[in-house]
């Protein structure tokens, strides 16, 4: 049966080349498969029309090739796209497509559910189960890269893994994804369009700057006060705290020379004073940083998170502009659908789709 197949994405170019060479094949026939996989991603052996019958034969024999489905989606009045993505073993998590006039984002998952309990987020009601293999993350792309074109009319544009889960905490199979999506012999999409976001992984930080995949690198701040950082998200202690994780930006910044975002939510009666606006101001500061200030989005009617006054963003970006960083109010995208992060999988019973 196909689910006892090993699934021939999860091979190297290398690994497949011994298999056809022990296998009395010509060593390039891999190179072949491999452009089948990675460059035109192809789901059945069948249409690699380059090899012959028996070799398609053959290869079917051994491997699969499973690939995600989308098993449903919301699209919101603003255009943006939600999808509920089912994986080999029939668990879900989403992908967001995200339109504007010049671009197309998809924010993708690394992990199914999240181990990281940040008290705002709909993700965390989902207990952390697996990482995503790399051929599970690249597929997220393809098919937002498909909706793009089929809704939009152009190619997708960008990506963000800030969807389900700590991308960081998935480390080897998110380089390896990383690696699929921008190699040549891959997607071929620019490096510098792929942005990881964080929760804040010192020792991940500091490695992914030793081996500059040349990505962009956000962090979720939501308060620049150890304190009030803890209590929304308790992985600020876990992690060491502001301190270590100002040090691993900073060491990210000299190693690679590129400037992280901090993305900000604002919550009402939480981070929404002026002690807090200082802070971030002054953390901001330590670091060749930008700041995106965010419009939260409530997970139901029983959040105790909600939305600071517009008034109070204002005022964030003000200060933040005074003290020369760049900073933007961005609002939150499809309000009217299941549009936070784990709010579409909360509806399923992820043991069964």
């Amino acid at each position: 049966m196909t689910k006892n197949k090993p699934n021939i994405r999860s091979f190297s170019l290398e690994q497949l080349t011994d298999f056809f060479v022990k296998n009395g094949e010509k060593a390039y026939r891999a190179k072949q498969v491999y452009e089948w996989l990675w460059k035109k991603n192809v789901r059945d052996f069948d249409e690699m029309s380059n090899l012959s019958k028996d070799l398609r034969n053959f290869l079917s024999e051994k491997f699969s090739i499973p690939h995600i489905q989308i098993k449903y989606f919301q699209r919101s009045n603003d255009g943006t796209i939600k999808n509920a993505v089912g994986l080999k073993d029939n668990l879900i998590v989403e992908s967001v497509l995200i339109p504007t006039p010049k671009r197309t984002t998809a924010c993708v998952s690394s992990q199914v559910g999240c181990s990281l309990d940040c008290k705002f987020c709909a993700t965390a009601r989902l207990k952390r189960m697996r990482n995503l293999t790399p051929d599970e993350i690249v597929d997220q792309v393809i098919e937002a890269d498909k909706q793009s074109r089929e809704f939009y009319g152009k190619p997708l544009t960008n990506i963000v893994f800030m969807g389900m889960g700590e991308p960081l905490l998935n480390y080897e199979n998110l380089m390896q994804a990383i690696d699929k999506i921008t190699s040549n012999k891959g997607l071929g999409m620019a490096a510098r369009r792929i942005t990881v976001s964080t929760a804040g992984i010192p020792k991940r930080i500091k490695q992914m700057a030793d081996e500059n995949p040349r990505v962009g690198l956000a962090v979720s701040l939501h308060s620049a006060i150890d304190s009030i950082r803890t209590q929304i998200m308790p992985v600020n202690k876990r992690q060491g705290g502001l301190h270590e994780l100002l040090s691993s930006l900073q060491y990210w910044y000299q190693k690679t020379k590129s400037k992280i975002t901090f993305e900000y939510l604002i919550f009402k009666g939480i981070n929404d004073d002026e002690k807090s606006i200082k802070a971030l101001v002054n953390f901001a500061r330590k670091v060749p940083s930008k700041v995106n200030l965010i419009e939260y989005n409530p997970i139901d009617d029983t959040d105790r998170f909600q939305q600071a006054d517009e008034k109070v963003l204002e005022q964030y970006k003000k200060s933040l502009n005074q003290a020369g960083i760049i900073a933007t109010l961005r609002n939150s995208r499809g309000q009217d659908i299941d549009a936070a992060c784990g709010q579409l999988a909360n509806k399923f019973d992820i043991n069964i789709l």
